[in-house]
């Protein structure tokens, strides 16, 4: 409970009242679902012989393997990010995905199919879940429990559970573990818990690593086994093709006629980014920096940097929409302060970037420095410097022929096969 309040907490903070008001009263309305049971019952008892059918013909498509993704993450959120790519690359290579749903962020109340072989499944629903892992049981294909180490809801005894009936476990270790990260003041035992396991079962739970660092750890603890390095990518048609034409808000027409430089950044609001260095970067007066994001804490509010003349925050935009916006700006930033949390992250967005055709700015993060397009910046002075220098190269052939070059070698599809190509080899180890 006191996670739960904890988290609560956070909600609050980077929200405000209204928003985390509308939140909370969700997520009652959620667990009240869940205790009662009310509207899953009645709703299986309506629609029994239609969610049979489906998962019948799920189970009855061509695929090699199963895929169950858990965790609280949902489908329906304003960036898609590492879950949603890698899933729906997977259902385009023979893989079955059920994909967990929230009703925080969707309105699934038992099982739909999204795409072919791709499902998305409320497991708060007795009713279904009980349905589907019953059908489960008679597909004799491999079977893998897939969830974010940041996961804070599935307890290490359900992962046990998935091992015992003859899952195999994909551990996505994406992230620094830190409570900063789950939102909570101190870290949640199903977090921790689970790690210890991933890093001392190294026959039924197979590891992702995004950074190298996350990497190294790995190693550290349970040597190279079942293990693949892949980071973060990028749906690369998405973010090269355009529907014309695009009607921006008056705001951010205002934006675009200052006749300013814009520099820009999307993602979340964080303790991790550096508002002193958009403090200096405002203090120049040469350019307008916007930003987009949700307020993922309370930094934002605390920093000062709202009432700055040259910095924007226009908050999230829907994911279809987020790369119109960032096609006007001249510049793209990722202006992270270094420390344990960014020294081990893949910012899904740098290659993004790349794929928009932008010139990137970053601070020296360890996953940035491994590409040729960025500039990396070592510190403020420099970071202010470099943009002056990546205005430079906003039409400069060469530069955009390595970003689009960096961005397809990083695809989702690309960072799927090496997952797959770990998977796969210990299938045949296995046989």
């Amino acid at each position: 409970m006191g996670e739960k309040l904890s988290k609560l907490s956070s909600v609050f903070k980077k929200d405000g009242l209204s928003v985390a008001f509308k939140k909370t009263a969700r997520y009652v309305k959620g667990a009240a679902k869940q205790r009662f049971r009310l509207t899953y019952k009645s709703d299986f008892s309506k629609n029994r012989d239609d969610y049979i059918e489906l998962i019948d013909s799920a189970l009855s498509g061509e695929f090699d393997r199963v895929f169950v993704w858990r965790s609280s993450f949902g489908w329906n959120v304003p960036l898609f990010q590492r879950p949603q790519h890698i899933s729906k690359s997977l259902s385009n290579k023979r893989c079955l995905v059920f994909y967990e749903v929230t009703s925080m962020t969707d309105e699934t109340v038992a099982i739909e199919k999204l795409y072919n072989n791709l499902y998305l499944v409320n497991f708060e629903n007795p009713y279904i879940s009980n349905l589907l892992f019953g059908a489960l049981g008679d597909v004799d294909k491999p079977k893998y429990l897939q969830f974010y180490s940041t996961n804070w809801t599935i307890s290490k005894e359900e992962v046990s559970n998935f091992i015992g009936k003859g899952y195999k476990v994909l551990y996505e270790y994406i992230d620094e573990i830190s409570p900063d990260l789950a939102g909570t003041k101190q870290l949640p035992k199903n977090i921790a818990n689970k790690y210890d396991m991933a890093m001392s079962d190294t026959d039924n739970i197979y590891i992702v690593t995004t950074a190298d660092v996350l990497r190294g750890d790995v190693i550290s603890k349970r040597g190279e086994k079942n293990m693949v390095f892949s980071t973060n990518g990028v749906d690369y048609d998405f973010f090269t093709e355009f529907d014309e034409p695009f009607e921006f808000e008056k705001e951010y027409k205002e934006i675009l006629s200052r006749g300013k430089p814009i520099i820009g950044y999307y993602g979340a609001m964080a303790k991790w980014l550096d508002y002193d260095l958009l403090k200096k970067i405002d203090a120049t007066g040469r350019y307008t920096f916007v930003l987009f994001g949700i307020r993922y804490d309370d930094s934002l509010d605390k920093s000062g940097i709202l009432d700055l003349e040259n910095i924007v925050f226009l908050g999230s935009r829907e994911y279809e929409k987020l790369k119109y916006y960032a096609r006007e700006i001249d510049v793209l930033t990722i202006p992270f302060v270094i420390n344990d949390i960014t020294r081990a992250t893949s910012p899904l967005k740098l290659f993004e970037y790349m794929a928009l055709g932008k010139p990137i700015v970053t601070t020296a993060m360890n996953e940035c420095m491994k590409y040729k397009t960025p500039m990396i910046a070592h510190n403020h002075e420099e970071f202010i410097d470099l943009l002056d220098a990546a205005l430079s190269k906003k039409d400069d052939a060469e530069y955009l022929a390595e970003l689009d070059r960096e961005a397809k070698e990083n695809s989702w599809d690309a960072k799927t096969d090496e997952i797959l190509s770990m998977i796969t080899s210990a299938e045949n180890t296995n046989v």
